[in-house]
């Protein structure tokens, strides 16, 4: 008798993946099997994702360890932490590590804690020397961040959501992406591993608790059953269709751009509305604009100085950018 289909699923998709990274594993010591590592906060999809990965991985020859995040923002979050890690090392995972970090202000809550928490994450990655680091995020998540990029009115890129493979060289996996999250709280459940749910998920005061607790359950009751696959393989085509218009603007920059860092506009203008703007993006984003903090308003504005040009002044952007038009030239410079 094999095991219940929800167990059987996630260590799927875990398989998948590790599979992949035996495929492209590449160290100066080939003979080292590769170490990925489980990102883990004590939740449900991170737990599923741990015990998928601690079966698996002995099977194919993958060292496997776990990381969790300390982010310092509840009251007893470094003895949930030190919790957290002891589940891991009882799966046997090696290395087990508990990484506190200070998160910041900028951007809001949500992104301050998501940047300090990849960070973090990218540091543990390079130390341990990892292959890959698996992150629990389910098709569910992949609703939700699609809706908040429907929401910023961010473009073709934000409604692709998450990819299945991000980061520096690919190493964050995403294996859960085509799990729903009531499947991996089953695997949990079947396989009688502890959870935390963190109250920060169910607290009102963050956008995507108040997306997930309220507006996912009314769509799901306006439009029907379906919603959460809908919103995933919007996700994916989405993605598809970015993917094709970065590669064109990443060509197009060259007819553009010249030797001082400044843009024709004449050349620009020529361009299609969707390829300039991923020209202009990635123009800004190189002179020092954050990424998240780059909304679709922004290159709206800047490309105003292109398309509906009247003598305006420059244009200030996050990061201490600035854009203005000179002659037939963009100029883009920090500070």
């Amino acid at each position: 008798m094999g095991p219940h289909p929800a167990v059987a699923a996630i260590r799927l998709a875990v398989r998948r993946v590790l599979h992949d990274v035996l495929t492209h594993h590449c160290t100066q010591d080939r003979h080292q099997p590769p170490l990925v590592l489980v990102a883990c906060s004590g939740g449900a999809d991170s737990m599923a994702l741990a015990s998928a990965l601690a079966f698996e991985a002995p099977k194919l020859g993958v060292r496997a360890g776990g990381v969790t995040i300390d982010h310092g923002l509840q009251e007893g979050s470094d003895l949930r932490a030190a919790e957290v890690a002891l589940r891991l090392r009882a799966l046997r995972l090696d290395p087990v590590e508990v990484v506190s970090v200070t998160v910041g202000r900028e951007g809001g809550p949500e992104a301050a804690a998501r940047d300090a928490r990849y960070a973090a994450l990218d540091a543990t990655a390079e130390r341990y020397g990892a292959s890959a680091v698996l992150l629990g995020h389910t098709r569910d998540d992949q609703a939700e961040t699609v809706l908040l990029g429907l929401a910023r009115g961010s473009g073709t890129r934000s409604l692709s959501g998450m990819a299945a493979t991000s980061g520096r060289d690919g190493r964050y996996r995403r294996p859960f992406l085509d799990v729903d999250r009531q499947t991996a709280r089953k695997a949990c459940l079947i396989q009688a591993l502890p959870v935390w749910d963190d109250p920060h998920n169910s607290d009102p005061a963050y956008t995507r608790s108040r997306l997930r607790h309220e507006g996912l359950p009314a769509l799901e009751k306006a439009l029907g059953k379906g919603v959460v696959e809908a919103l995933a393989r919007t996700a994916q085509l989405s993605r598809d269709d970015a993917d094709a218009l970065d590669a064109w603007a990443a060509d197009a920059e060259g007819t553009v751009l010249d030797e001082t860092g400044t843009l024709d506009v004449a050349a620009l203008f020529a361009l299609p509305p969707a390829v300039r703007r991923r020209v202009l993006r990635r123009a800004v984003i190189g002179a020092g604009s954050p990424a998240g903090s780059l909304f679709a308003r922004h290159i709206e504005e800047v490309d105003r100085l292109i398309t509906a040009w009247r003598g305006q002044g420059a244009i200030n952007l996050p990061g201490r950018v600035g854009v203005r038009r000179q002659g037939g030239r963009l100029v883009i410079r920090q500070g």
